[in-house]
């Protein structure tokens, strides 16, 4: 459904630093409703300066956001999201420590009011290497990370620069093709995290302000196969961590090209802006050349 509910679902293992994100995300909504489902017991992990009031399963947050408890039945919270007015604009789940990311984005994908945007996974980024070879906990944070299409490495401000190189060196061997961003004090920019930029309204250059990231704006030339470019643009090598745009397709309809790491979805909306695609990724790694020769205008 091309207005399907976009859901994020941020995993990671006990102490990787998922609550610290979500509370981030909260303070940086930048006006969008967002929704917060947690399979917590017991008190529910807002910040107390971000509640404006509380009930038993639903906290009301500053800006219009809420967050609640999804219990045992995570289909029936999302379907509850979906009939809300008004309606968030964007589900965010954080899943529990344990929690293996890939089988919570089973029921998001069996639902058609909703629709996974993407999956986005935290690691400690001063234990990941010596917990992940733990015979406990090594296969449970192994299986996280391989369903994520983002990892984010939290707390690495607390590393050298030789050991924050050597950790991402043995990452991308460890998950090869994954899109990976390190995160200094938790903070990552919202549009990587949920993909919800305009593209009519982000211009070229550095990406929305963050000094680590850039964009860069593509208008096709002419027509294009949407789901090919889509892929293109998910498995190409050109250093996108997210990208969201408008094109027109060959079939003579405007699509939408989404794209978080390897994850590529096109829909095809009954409104959409003019052709351009927003491609975001770390700076100094970015094909800006590339990319203008996948999209025809270079």
């Amino acid at each position: 459904m091309s207005d399907a509910l976009p859901v994020t679902l941020i995993g990671g293992y006990l102490g990787a630093g998922k609550t610290t994100l979500v509370n981030q995300l909260l303070r940086n909504a930048g006006g969008l409703r967002l929704a917060i489902l947690v399979n917590e017991s017991g008190a529910l992990p807002i910040d107390a300066d971000l509640i404006e009031a509380e009930g038993d399963d639903l906290i009301s947050i500053a800006g219009g956001c809420i967050c609640c408890s999804f219990g045992s039945d995570l289909a029936a919270a999302l379907s509850d999201m979906g009939r809300m007015v008004p309606r968030p604009d964007h589900v965010v789940i954080e899943a529990s420590g344990v929690a293996l990311p890939g089988s919570i984005a089973l029921t998001v994908d069996l639902l058609e009011s909703v629709r996974l945007d993407g999956i986005v996974v935290l690691a400690d980024g001063l234990t990941i290497q010596r917990q992940i070879g733990d015979e406990y906990i090594g296969d449970t944070l192994e299986r996280q990370l391989a369903d994520a299409d983002l990892i984010v490495l939290t707390k690495v401000d607390l590393l050298d620069v030789e050991a924050r190189s050597g950790l991402q060196d043995w990452m991308a061997a460890r998950f090869p093709g994954k899109a990976l961003i390190l995160a200094e004090e938790g903070r990552v920019p919202r549009d990587l995290l949920l993909g919800s930029f305009a593209p009519d309204r982000v211009s070229s250059g550095g990406a929305h302000g963050d000094a680590d990231y850039a964009s860069e704006v593509y208008v096709p030339a002419r027509a294009v196969d949407a789901e090919g470019l889509a892929q293109a643009l998910a498995t190409g090598g050109h250093g996108i961590l997210r990208a969201k745009g408008f094109v027109d397709d060959l079939s003579g309809r405007r699509a939408l090209v989404q794209v978080v790491g390897q994850r590529a979805e096109v829909s095809f909306p009954d409104q959409g802006a003019d052709p351009a695609v927003v491609c975001i990724g770390l700076k100094g790694q970015l094909d800006r050349e590339g990319l203008a020769r996948v999209f025809g205008c270079g």
